[in-house]
């Protein structure tokens, strides 16, 4: 057998992925990056959940975002484990292809995968979407806390990265969280919608929301 040509990356299946996670909980993740000053958060259904527990469902994995020029203070965090870029079905060699993908997993020594952190654009002080830079929030609004203590972003902007595909998951993590959504959230997120994605369907549901 030839040898894998690492350039090109090599191909992981949806299958092999899932049979790999054993993800850390939200409260695992903030106790191993307690030290961190760079400005992180859970994100993802994870975070829907930690904005309301109408949102619990089974997780398969653990997301975080941090800037992505800021990555050096999560890895430091981490001694003792591996990371692969991970995109588009395929993994890549860390750190030599960070510029693949925005997506990093972390793995222990078995080849178990714990957390996947996102290396997202920024300016300043301000998140930056990375679909498309017009879209943007302080990091003070953006990134919110339980009441232990553990970050999580703003479900408006959980809900704008899901808004894509729209898979069944994403629909129903929009309807349990919508209720508690306050006005401005809902403006935000629908305004992004009209943006990014006009004519989807959750921008009259969002209309008609009492």
């Amino acid at each position: 057998m030839g040898a894998v040509d690492l350039s090109v990356g090599r191909p992981i299946s949806d299958a092999e992925a899932t049979s790999r996670w054993a993800a850390w909980s939200p409260v695992d993740v903030a106790e191993r990056l307690a030290t961190v000053r760079a400005p992180w958060c859970i994100t993802a259904g994870w975070a829907l959940e930690l904005f309301t527990d109408d949102a619990a469902r089974d997780h398969s994995d653990v997301e975080i975002g941090v800037p992505a020029h800021r990555f050096g203070e999560i890895s430091p965090a981490l001694d003792g484990y591996e990371w692969d870029v991970v995109g588009d079905g395929r993994l890549w060699p860390y750190p030599d292809h960070l510029d693949r993908h925005f997506q990093t997993w972390l793995r222990d020594d078995a080849g178990t995968y714990r957390l996947d952190v996102f290396r997202e654009p920024h300016a300043g002080d301000h998140w930056v979407y990375r679909r498309n830079s017009a879209i943007s929030l302080p990091y003070d609004v953006m990134i919110r806390r339980t009441t232990d203590g553990v970050p999580y972003s703003t479900p408006e902007v959980v809900l704008l990265f899901k808004a894509k595909h729209c898979r069944a998951k994403d629909e129903l993590d929009f309807r349990r969280v919508l209720p508690h959504l306050d006005q401005a959230m809902r403006a935000r997120l629908q305004s992004w919608l009209r943006l990014v994605h006009p004519g989807h369907h959750w921008i009259g549901v969002l209309d008609a929301a009492p």
